[in-house]
Parts: structure tokens; sequence; C-alpha cells
């Protein structure tokens, strides 16, 4: 979970680099693509969580039946 966080943190250091004003069209660019794969990244991450809860709820269920 600590990876999750360090990508946020990432996450807010990059669009406060894109809310300069004094920033380049290609810096900006860099950085949104950045961005982006940091992103696609987290969802990733956030998406075996949610599957593993699931599971762990599903297990729970199967317990709590039996």
């Amino acid at each position: 979970m600590a990876k999750l966080e360090e990508d946020f943190k990432k996450l807010e250091s990059i669009i406060e680099k894109m809310e300069q004003d004094d920033l380049s069209l290609e810096d900006s660019f860099k950085a949104y693509e950045e961005g982006m794969q940091i992103v696609f990244r987290c969802n990733e991450q956030i998406d075996r969580v949610e599957k593993q809860l699931v599971i762990l709820n599903e297990q729970n269920r199967e317990i709590e039946d039996e």
C-alpha cells in the first residue's frame, strides 16, 4: 500500500508542476504523460486490492454459513 501512497504524492507533485505558468508546452506534455502512467498504475493496484477484498468477503460469508 505504501507504493500507492507514493504514487499519489508523485501525482500531486506533477499537478503542482503543471499548474506553473512558466512550464513549457513540451514539459507540460511530459508531465501529463508521466501523470497518466502513474494513474494507470494506481488503477491497477486499486483493482487488485478490490479483487482481494471480494475474495476475502466471499470466504468470510462461507465461514459464517457453516
